[in-house]
């Protein structure tokens, strides 16, 4: 199978959009999208810095720098997601 830089690349932006919040109207649903959008917005930064250190524009300290902040929202993102899965657990667990 041969996957050539392009066909990836077209790919990657075919499912791009799916990683955008969708819109919700109300308190926490908004708190939440801004969340979404700050944690979209850490990783679509990281990959520029990437790409601009693959083709020599980004020093390597702004590289490592970025990673680290994507590493970081990555692991805050995981960690709400089993927050979240505790919290449905507990609520499953409630008698009736």
């Amino acid at each position: 199978m041969d996957i050539t830089s392009l066909h990836a690349a077209q790919k990657y932006a075919a499912f791009r959009p799916a990683t955008e919040p969708a819109s919700i109207q109300g308190g926490a649903g908004e708190a939440f999208q801004t969340l979404a959008r700050d944690f979209a917005a850490t990783l679509k930064e990281g990959e520029e810095v990437a790409k601009a250190a693959m083709t020599g524009k980004a020093d390597p300290h702004a590289l490592v720098q970025a990673l680290a902040q994507t590493e970081l929202a990555v692991e805050a993102a995981v960690t709400v997601r089993d927050r979240v899965v505790e919290a449905y657990q507990e609520i499953l667990r409630m008698p009736v």
